[in-house]
């Protein structure tokens, strides 16, 4: 795989651009959460990578089904309606309020109305096209190796996808094992788990990073051995860190995210047992 799959993402080149992707991706989710039945772990508020753009997924609606993608590539919005009907909302940098609006007019038009409202900024942004193609080809290759991670583990996984609130695209590991103590009936806190993310960045770190974390921690996890271009953190959050710029333009970048993500896993699944 070519050096140029992981692209640079230095933050300060493209924060306004980021945070724009981020609150789009927080309208698609909204529209997702309000007409989905509900999953364990809110599995149903989050957006899936395809090969057109981050994806609700096909939503419940009048005609049959409804399907919104965040395209960072073409710059747009895609409402997609199972009888063939479509349209589309270009991505200019416009507020996120902006956006909501003009998704709900074309969703009024099949008879899906939010039962709750959102508020969301009002303010437009300074959208780079360039900077937008960059972090798409970049979740896309971070989607592909964390998927073939996933073929890799025998036990029970979540989705790869992305939890709009974060920004994050995040796969879940369970042990197959409860937690002592909670009750077994407990979705959300019952089954002793990992997650493993990747993060534009965030109040924990100013750049883009990976990480992978344990529920609940074990005793003796940090003790585990990581690459060298690991660490495990334990400041706000407990779990194993790599920042994004180990691999972007490593010609070895994906085989480098790999060994991190394998290396984290091996590490949490030894002191669970």
């Amino acid at each position: 795989m070519s050096a140029s799959v992981f692209p640079a993402l230095i933050l300060d080149d493209w924060r306004t651009t980021r945070d724009a992707l981020h609150d789009y991706a927080r309208v698609l989710g909204y529209f997702r959460r309000e007409f989905t039945p509900p999953q364990k772990h809110w599995w149903h508020i989050t957006l899936s990578v395809s090969a057109r753009g981050l994806t609700t997924t096909p939503i419940p609606s009048g005609s049959g089904a409804v399907e919104l993608t965040l395209d960072p590539s073409q710059h747009r919005v895609e409402v997609i309606f199972s009888d063939g009907r479509a349209e589309s909302i270009p991505l200019r940098g416009q507020s996120a309020s902006e956006l909501d609006n003009a998704i709900a007019d074309a969703l009024q038009n099949d008879g899906l109305q939010p039962l709750s409202s959102a508020k969301f900024a009002e303010t437009a942004y300074d959208y780079d096209r360039a900077a937008a193609s960059r972090y798409w080809s970049a979740l896309v290759a971070v989607d592909l190796a964390f998927k073939e991670f996933k073929g890799t583990l025998r036990e029970e996984t979540g989705p790869v996808h992305l939890f709009p609130h974060h920004f994050d695209l995040s796969l879940n590991w369970f042990s197959g094992r409860r937690v002592p103590g909670v009750d077994p009936a407990d979705a959300e806190n019952a089954d002793e788990q990992m997650n493993f993310g990747f993060v534009t960045g965030d109040g924990s770190f100013a750049e883009a990073y990976f990480y992978a974390t344990a529920y609940p921690v074990p005793e003796g996890l940090t003790n585990g051995d990581l690459p060298e271009e690991a660490h495990w953190h334990t400041e706000g959050f407990t779990g194993a860190v790599m920042p994004y710029a180990a691999i972007a333009g490593a010609q070895a970048g994906r085989a480098r995210l790999l060994d991190f993500l394998c290396a984290a896993q091996q590490a949490g699944a030894e002191k669970m047992r």
